[in-house]
């Protein structure tokens, strides 16, 4: 059973064989992908296609089995758990059922409009951006099981701590007017979040499901290449002793620096992930590599302004001072386990 996991991992998940199949291309094309300048080629150009192949093929499959659950749905569900529940309800439903991020903001309107639980909507919120299916079945391909869903936990558990700590300072007065409870529940305008329905037939979701494909990869592409042409130079042109001593696990401060960088970096997860494969690689700590991700997935320069629209400025900052601080005290926490 391992060895029938190993080669799903490595060959199906990984694509081991088209890193072969690129390096033998460009071998016989004359380029040396031992050097740097080969060597680098051969990572872009076998991190993009596997990505670009995961990517398409995933959200298809996923957004397919979540059209049967509209944002109306999800908010029917977390309405009826309060406390704890409520949070990591709310945490769960945020990783298994994400929405594009157009309608994120508009979806946590809807959840303050219809009265639920403080603490439930940020769990939701802060759980939502760090990860999805795809992204989880893209970690467990590049990083193997033990690291995706140690992703996956440390996501949902700072999604629970961080809508607790919230929802007990009674900051409902810290969000705008207009999101405050009132009947009425939107999705987002003008997104194809806001089309799913439980009348829709087989060719409907479909076609809403290559719509979400379409749309994720047009807004993730760029990110997508961003972020492998960036694992490349650490992979082959940044020596492993420099990265080592900034954010190796001999540097105390390595978290935090992962952390500050990822914090202003504005990327999709799937851009990250060829960044922190090829920190990997250089043997940095796992849980220094998770804060980056963390870091860069919840706190993007774009989501903050949309979140700015909904929340006054004292609650903003208390919600980014929580999630940044979070993210730290977890990467240290996974980096000591992992040594010990």
């Amino acid at each position: 059973m391992s060895r029938i996991w190993d080669f799903f991992q490595a060959q199906i998940l990984g694509m081991k064989w088209l890193n072969d199949a690129v390096g033998n291309g460009l071998t016989a094309l004359g380029i040396d992908v031992g050097g740097r300048l080969g060597g680098s080629l051969q990572f872009f150009i076998y991190d993009s296609i596997k990505i670009v192949m995961l990517l398409l093929s995933l959200i298809f499959v996923i957004s397919y089995i979540q059209s049967y659950f509209p944002p109306e749905r999800t908010r029917e569900i977390l309405g009826k758990v309060k406390g704890l529940k409520g949070n990591f309800a709310g945490a769960v439903l945020g990783t298994l059922t994400p929405f594009c991020s157009c309608s994120s903001v508009p979806l946590f309107i809807g959840f303050t409009k219809a009265g639920l639980p403080a603490g439930v909507t940020f769990s939701f919120l802060i759980s939502s951006p760090f990860i999805d299916l795809a992204a989880l079945i893209v970690l467990i391909g590049i990083f193997g099981p033990e690291i995706a869903i140690a992703y996956l936990v440390v996501g949902i558990l700072l999604a629970v701590v961080g809508g607790s700590l919230i929802e007990r300072m009674h900051m409902e007065d810290q969000i705008e007017e207009f999101a405050r409870p009132d009947p009425v529940v939107t999705g987002g305008e003008g997104c194809a979040c806001a089309t799913i329905s439980d009348s829709m037939s087989r060719k409907d979701r479909a076609s809403y499901s290559w719509d979400q494909t379409k749309d994720t990869f047009r807004r993730v592409f760029v990110y997508i290449l961003i972020g492998v042409g960036v694992g490349a130079i650490i992979h082959n042109w940044i020596p492993t002793d420099v990265i080592q001593s900034v954010l190796g696990q001999q540097n105390p401060f390595s978290v935090i620096l992962a952390t500050l960088l990822g914090v202003p970096i504005y990327a999709d997860i799937f851009g990250t992930i060829p960044i922190a494969e090829a920190l990997y690689a250089k043997g940095i700590g796992a849980g220094t590599i998770l804060a980056f991700m963390m870091a860069v997935t919840a706190t993007s320069i774009p989501s903050v302004m949309l979140l700015r629209s909904v929340m006054k400025k004292r609650l903003l900052a208390i919600f980014l001072l929580i999630v940044v601080i979070g993210i730290i005290i977890i990467g240290y926490i996974f980096n000591f386990v992992v040594w010990m």
